[in-house]
């Protein structure tokens, strides 16, 4: 899947920005997941559900994930998140949401993938080139496109991440968009994952399920 088409494909927009709604729906969590998932380490994880709603089926998929461990279940009964669980998603879990730090839960969730990001090393010089020529093109605000511009380029607080999270919901949410864009299977970005999951406070049970809708993800 090329990054080209994965950009305007967030919470099921059509890649033109509402200006009006911050962010504009999205745009620029959405455009900034779409390049990391597009990139050498992320391709693989591009599957239909990702395609289609972007960052609104993270969230999905984070809900999904909650209510399997909220119901006892095992993680292999997971089923993958369909295009009626993104419509009626839990607000809870929604992206536009509210921080607890009282930010966007979008600019969240945007902190939390660049961070993740660079936990793996993949955003070298090109790749954060790349992603400053298609902000330019997201249509953003001076103001908005000035605060994606300096997350991509100072350092990210493991510390600011987690103090983000509303609740076990958006703690979640913070750690599967994390996990969407790092690969599990290096050191670095294994000790990353469960750095994040411990400050996140988030139960042992609850990243199985995580990780399970992540794997789904993946094979789509």
């Amino acid at each position: 899947m090329k990054v080209d088409k994965l950009i305007g494909q967030f919470l099921g927009g059509n890649g033109r920005p509402d200006k009006g709604s911050g962010f504009g729906k999205g745009a620029a969590t959405g455009g900034i997941l779409g390049l990391l998932l597009g990139s050498k380490k992320g391709r693989s994880m591009a599957g239909s559900t990702i395609k289609y709603a972007g960052l609104a089926a993270a969230g999905a998929m984070a809900w999904k994930a909650y209510q399997g461990w909220q119901q006892n279940r095992s993680p292999a009964e997971a089923r993958p998140v369909t295009g009626d669980d993104v419509q009626q998603l839990d607000p809870r879990f929604s992206p536009q949401g509210a921080a607890a730090n009282g930010e966007s839960f979008q600019i969240s969730l945007m902190r939390a993938m660049i961070g993740a990001a660079r936990a793996d090393g993949h955003i070298d010089a090109a790749e954060q080139a790349h992603i400053f020529e298609q902000v330019e093109q997201m249509g953003l605000a001076a103001e908005e496109k000035a605060m994606v511009f300096d997350m991509l380029s100072a350092p990210v607080s493991l510390a600011d991440i987690c103090a983000s999270a509303k609740g076990t919901e958006q703690a979640a949410e913070l750690y599967l968009a994390s996990r969407l864009v790092i690969d599990p299977d290096q050191a670095a970005e294994r000790a990353y994952l469960e750095a994040l999951a411990h400050r996140l406070n988030i139960p042992t049970d609850l990243v199985a399920h995580l990780e399970r809708q992540v794997q789904q993800g993946m094979e789509e």
